[in-house]
C-alpha cells in the first residue's frame, strides 16, 4: 500500500462545486486506511439541501435584477421555476440577517441589502444550512468528542472543513453573475 503524509492527502483532494441550481455540491476525496495510506479512490458526497440551493438561486436572481428595485416572490418564482410557497418558507430564514430589504404593499417585494459582491456563497449556505462541517467535531472549538484528544482523523476533518469553507467564502454572488454573463457572451450565434 502506498503511504502518503497528511499534507499530500490534503493536496490530493479537489472540489467540484456545482453552481446554484445544480443537483448538489460534490466533494471528491480519497478513502483513507490505517496509517494514512491511500487505497481505492472513493467519492464522498456532501449534500446541500434544496432549501440552501433555492435560497442561493433566489439571491442570485435578486442580484441579477437589482436595478429593478424591489422584486416580488412571484417574479422570482417564475424566473427560477421554484414554487412561490417554497420561497415563502425561505424568506423567514433571512429575517434576522442583513441580507434582504423588504417593502410591503402592491409594489413591494425584496432586494439585497448590500451589493452582490458583499455576499459569499459560504455565508448564505451557513445561514440556510447551519454548519458546513463534514463531521460535527470539525467545527467544534474546543472539540467536544470524548475521543478528540487522541483522534488521528480530527486534523483531516478540520482540514477538510477549512477547505470547504475557504472555497465557498471565496465566491460572491457577483462572481456568479460575472461567470454567467461571461458564459452567455461566449455563446453567440452568427
Amino acid at each position: 500500500m502506498n503511504r502518503l503524509p497528511i499534507s499530500t492527502v490534503k493536496k490530493a483532494n479537489s472540489i467540484d462545486a456545482g453552481m446554484p441550481g445544480s443537483r448538489g455540491f460534490c466533494l471528491y476525496s480519497y478513502k483513507i486506511h490505517g496509517n494514512m495510506g491511500l487505497q481505492d479512490c472513493e467519492v464522498m458526497h456532501m449534500k446541500i439541501s434544496t432549501k440552501g440551493r433555492y435560497a442561493l438561486r433566489m439571491l442570485v436572481d435578486l442580484a441579477e435584477h437589482q436595478q429593478n428595485g424591489f422584486i416580488s416572490l412571484n417574479e422570482i418564482a417564475k424566473r427560477q421555476d421554484i414554487s412561490k410557497k417554497y420561497l415563502e418558507q425561505i424568506i423567514p430564514i433571512f429575517n434576522n440577517t442583513d441580507v434582504l430589504r423588504t417593502s410591503r404593499g402592491p409594489q413591494g417585494g425584496y432586494m439585497l441589502a448590500k451589493s452582490p459582491d458583499k455576499y459569499t456563497v459560504g455565508e448564505i449556505l451557513r445561514i440556510t444550512e447551519g454548519s458546513l462541517a463534514p463531521v460535527d467535531c470539525a467545527a467544534q472549538d474546543p472539540v467536544e468528542c470524548a475521543r478528540g484528544a487522541e483522534c488521528v482523523m480530527l486534523p483531516v476533518w478540520q482540514g477538510l472543513n477549512k477547505v470547504i469553507n475557504d472555497y465557498l467564502d471565496s465566491i460572491t454572488l457577483q462572481d456568479i453573475l460575472d461567470r454567467e454573463q461571461e458564459r452567455y457572451a461566449n455563446d453567440y450565434i452568427i
